[in-house]
């Protein structure tokens, strides 16, 4: 299958680090109301704007006059990045990247985009959320091996009760575990290179650290 990999721009905090740009190059690009600032930083010319436009401000609109957008009300269903999700995946998307997903002033749509990308991976998406200095990546069933940085942070978050969960390449290995739900034993775990994660039943969230080295 083609790879075709659209960057969501959301309103979150996002730094300009060697991993995002790694990530994003040769990506096409959708801005979701105030995640347009992020483009000028990134080198991206978005190819759609979507949104309330509650959060975009009178100089962000000038800077941008000639990308398309899609306005809605601010009274809808449906969250911006959700709207600008719909948008890439009906383009082609089978990768997606939120930039900007993590942090920022509300904690509630964070969560919601952590969730949302849990649901988009069980459709079959390849998934990363990223602030630059933070990444997430759902975890389902099967094999999953991440690139990290030696001595970098990572934690796993049950959604659910996890099963058979198999976390190598770690400081704090684990075979065939059982982590019920709410347990905090894989919180703060560290790279020694490339993690690999077996997961036999549940549904998890890993988030990774990759420029804190406190654990070296």
């Amino acid at each position: 299958m083609i790879q075709t990999t659209f960057t969501i721009l959301l309103g979150g905090d996002l730094r300009l680090t060697p991993r995002l740009q790694s990530a994003v190059a040769g990506s096409r690009f959708i801005a979701a109301d105030s995640g347009m600032r992020h483009a000028a930083a990134l080198g991206a010319v978005p190819e759609l704007w979507v949104g309330d436009f509650d959060s975009t401000n009178d100089a962000l609109s000038q800077q941008w006059p000639d990308v398309p957008r899609q306005p809605y009300p601010a009274a809808k269903s449906e969250t911006d990045g959700e709207i600008a999700t719909a948008e890439a995946i009906a383009r082609g998307a089978n990768r997606l990247i939120f930039a900007g997903a993590l942090g920022g002033e509300r904690s509630d749509h964070a969560l919601q985009h952590l969730f949302h990308a849990v649901s988009l991976a069980i459709q079959g998406l390849d998934v990363l959320l990223t602030s630059g200095d933070e990444e997430a990546v759902p975890l389902l069933p099967g094999r999953r091996t991440l690139d990290l940085p030696k001595g970098s942070l990572f934690s796993i978050l049950g959604l659910s009760t996890l099963e058979g969960l198999d976390i190598l390449g770690a400081r704090y290995p684990l075979e065939g575990f059982r982590l019920p739900f709410g347990s905090s034993r894989t919180v703060s775990n560290v790279a020694e290179g490339s993690v690999e994660i077996h997961l036999t039943h549940g549904e998890a969230l890993l988030l990774a650290r990759p420029y804190d080295l406190s654990g070296v």
